[in-house]
């Protein structure tokens, strides 16, 4: 499906599991890995956040991220309450934008009680609105750069909202290494690039912009395929002024993005790069 295709990969979460399906379908795979996750530097505001959670101080939790759920609930299992969280999300609302939180609330026997009309804010914001908030204390537990837009709207409709940040973004190679790539997108050579994350996008963005790529990066984002994993990160890219050329229709993984971009890759009839 894939035969002779470069396929540039800025994954980092799971670089090598993206990279072995590619080669499994006969693509070479360009890895850099633009940022790496890890868990919020100064634990005290999640300790109090889970506190607040455990009293029974919230009446509906909104989860946007599986990542941030996930680093929640090491924070929680590292005090040794994971059993106290779970037990308290089992008695609370709870609102997921997307199938990633929603699978890891399976993971710990839970479901989502409300799932976003579509995986992204506005759809959060959409669902929300049908809801009775006003009074209501929400506890948001948030994504790295998503900090305002959902606070600030259900403020606005009366709501009592109690926000957390459970991980946070650091540049994952150094910036030579994003220029190098940038470069290698420029001379041609790619015949794609998968984004997985918003952040990856800002990223590529900040440092050509730094080291006065900018041109070049989008002059060569213009005329290579890029493949978005989701709503959410294809809006990034489009925000950008790039056009966003496949997207899973309704599974916002890895396996469906890579049979999106290769359909769309088989139906082109361009020779590889």
């Amino acid at each position: 499906m894939l035969d002779g295709r470069r396929i540039a990969v800025p994954e980092s979460r799971e670089l090598d599991l993206f990279t072995r399906m590619l080669e499994r379908h006969g693509a070479v795979a360009i890895r850099c890995p633009l940022v790496s996750i890890h868990d919020a530097e100064d634990s005290a505001p999640v300790d109090a956040w889970l506190d607040r959670l455990v009293e029974g101080l919230h009446d509906i939790v909104v989860l946007y991220t599986g990542e941030g759920l996930s680093r929640l609930l090491g924070f929680a299992r590292r005090r040794g309450i994971e059993a106290e969280v779970i037990s308290a999300l089992s008695k609370t609302l709870k609102i997921a934008r997307g199938p990633k939180p929603a699978k890891v609330l399976r993971g710990v026997g839970l479901v989502p009680d409300v799932m976003a009309e579509e995986p992204t804010t506005a759809g959060l914001m959409k669902t929300l609105s049908t809801l009775p908030v006003q009074g209501k204390r929400i506890g948001v537990l948030l994504y790295p750069g998503g900090e305002e837009a959902l606070p600030n709207f259900l403020e606005a409709a009366g709501a009592q909202v109690d926000p957390v940040l459970s991980y946070r973004y650091a540049s994952d190679e150094e910036d030579g290494q994003v220029v190098a790539f940038v470069q290698e997108l420029a001379s041609g050579t790619v015949d794609l690039i998968a984004f997985t994350s918003t952040a990856q996008v800002r990223r590529l963005q900040e440092v050509a912009r730094r080291f006065g790529q900018e041109a070049h990066l989008d002059a060569a984002m213009r005329r290579t395929l890029i493949a978005a994993v989701g709503p959410v990160t294809a809006a990034a890219v489009e925000k950008a002024g790039w056009p966003v050329g496949a997207m899973p229709q309704d599974s916002y993984h890895l396996k469906p993005l890579v049979m999106a971009f290769g359909r769309k890759l088989s139906a082109a009839h361009i020779s590889p790069a």
